[in-house]
């Protein structure tokens, strides 16, 4: 659904897939200094909502995710990541639980799919789930505002505070005391966290070691899930194809690279692609790349032919955790 706050004077249409919110305003480095400051909102309407009712849906969530989340105490935000069977990243959740009702939030346009997985995995178990889309969005601002419409909030990145609210407080939200910040602006602080963002700094074969997810999506010590297999393994024995890195780009250029662009090492190979790009107030123009695992930390990169330094965000030895032992014969003792 389209933001109302497209309507605000000066508001540009984001890029897809985020074509339905603000890219900015009219003023992007304002709009940013503003929203780390918390003297902003930002609008991110476009995002998914769902959740999930009934007195099984934390246990069964637990079953189903890659998250511990049969004890989740409410008020108490966590991520979760829905994999394949081969432990590809399918959807990334961010959820947190009222004490009645598991409240979701997910990409722009992922929400009909998860929420028809989730209904098809129901069986004879005590759980409702609802896309509500429709009715909820998703707003990004000054940390310490209380709960909206009874939504616990999730901590955000730069301190900031994302909440859940009724769609139709948009229009009270465009005429408050906060001016609106762009998602550039909020793009900007998310890519200078580190944080990658799935479906944009991820591709359909991305696993959970590539993006530094361990520990913030992926609980390490629960049950079983669909996908457990190819993180317990990368866990165990480390390698995973390739890693995620936070790349300075060259700041006499004026342009980003866009979106799937060529990462190359001189000489021309290719070593992976360019997720998201943002300029900075502070570091100017920044990226987020997915590169293979082996390529040389401390080489210089061209990300969609500009000049990028990088940054290690998940180290080329991740994993590896397994202790492994050698078990020699009695022959081969002394």
């Amino acid at each position: 659904m389209e933001s109302p706050l497209l309507k605000v004077h000066g508001a540009v249409a984001a890029d897809a897939p985020d074509q339905e919110i603000a890219a900015h305003y009219g003023d992007p480095v304002r709009e940013q200094r503003l929203l780390e400051a918390g003297r902003a909102f930002a609008d991110r309407s476009d995002r998914g909502v769902l959740r999930v009712t009934g007195p099984d849906r934390l246990s069964w969530l637990h079953s189903l995710l890659s998250q511990h989340l049969e004890a989740l105490a409410p008020g108490v935000a966590t991520q979760a990541l829905l994999l394949t069977i081969n432990g590809h990243i399918e959807h990334h959740l961010h959820l947190v639980d009222d004490g009645e009702t598991v409240w979701i939030h997910v990409e722009p346009g992922t929400a009909p799919a998860l929420a028809d997985f989730l209904d098809r995995m129901r069986f004879f178990l005590r759980v409702e789930v609802e896309d509500v889309s429709d009715r909820y969005a998703v707003i990004t601002g000054p940390s310490g505002d209380g709960p909206a419409d009874g939504v616990p909030s999730f901590p955000d990145v730069a301190g900031l505070t994302t909440r859940i609210v009724p769609r139709a407080e948009l229009d009270a939200l465009a005429a408050g005391d906060l001016p609106p910040a762009g998602l550039w602006a909020y793009e900007a602080l998310r890519i200078a966290a580190h944080v990658a963002r799935f479906g944009l700094d991820t591709d359909h074969r991305t696993i959970p070691h590539e993006i530094g997810v361990i520990g913030t999506a992926v609980h390490l010590a629960k049950g079983c899930y669909r996908g457990q297999e190819t993180v317990a393994r990368v866990e165990n024995l480390g390698r995973p194809p390739r890693r995620l890195v936070f790349l300075h780009l060259d700041g006499s250029v004026d342009r980003l690279p866009a979106h799937g662009d060529p990462v190359e090492i001189p000489g021309g190979r290719q070593i992976g692609f360019v997720g998201t790009a943002a300029r900075h107030h502070e570091l100017g123009p920044i990226a987020l790349a997915l590169v293979k695992r082996n390529a040389p930390v401390d080489v210089e990169l061209l990300a969609g032919g500009v000049a990028a330094s990088q940054e290690v965000v998940v180290p080329p030895d991740t994993g590896a955790n397994a202790k492994i032992e050698l078990r020699r014969t009695a022959a081969d003792r002394p």
